[in-house]
């Protein structure tokens, strides 16, 4: 079992390999990304949710994603507290259940609507207006309580992203 230490400057595959939590919280590796691994990562979950589209229904997709809040966020909180980091950018399996959870939603759509709707959540999620921001300063540290901070701004940004897509469409058409 990985123990907490310094912060690690940045975590590598045998890191990620070395407790189950690691990987998911590190999407599978999206997370290893040189560059952007939350673009990264979104873009792995975008690309899991219309695989997993193929052969779950939309009543499975959504227990799928209820499942992975609890799960994710065990996993982020022991990522980061092995990391000795409260939210490390390597840690991606927000980005992966927030674009699941705003796919769900506005599903079905085509590849420009769940082209627009990934744009949306990465100007969100990176830039952090408004509510986004209060969400990422809400909840801090390497517990429980940073765990949870890891996922919520992504839920609150992947509502934003909703929030606009349903305004969007309200008044377009």
């Amino acid at each position: 079992m990985v123990q907490a230490g310094p912060a690690m400057a940045r975590p590598d595959v045998r890191f990620m390999l070395a407790h189950p939590a690691h990987l998911l919280a590190l999407g599978f590796g999206s997370g290893l990304s040189p560059v952007a691994p939350g673009t990264v990562g979104t873009l792995w979950g975008w690309l899991a949710f219309v695989v997993a589209q193929q052969w779950l229904t939309p009543l499975q997709l959504g227990l799928a994603t209820l499942a992975a809040l609890p799960l994710g966020w065990w996993a982020c909180t022991l990522t980061a507290r092995h990391l000795g980091v409260a939210d490390p950018g390597a840690v991606v399996w927000d980005e992966i259940v927030a674009i699941w959870l705003i796919l769900l939603l506005i599903m079905p759509t085509g590849l420009w609507g769940q082209g627009i709707a990934f744009a949306l959540f990465r100007f969100f999620d990176a830039l952090k207006p408004g509510p986004v921001a209060w969400a990422d300063r809400a909840f801090k540290g390497l517990g429980w309580r940073g765990g949870w901070g890891i996922l919520f701004d992504d839920l609150v940004a992947a509502l934003c992203t909703v929030v606009v897509i349903a305004l969007w469409r309200h008044f377009a058409g």
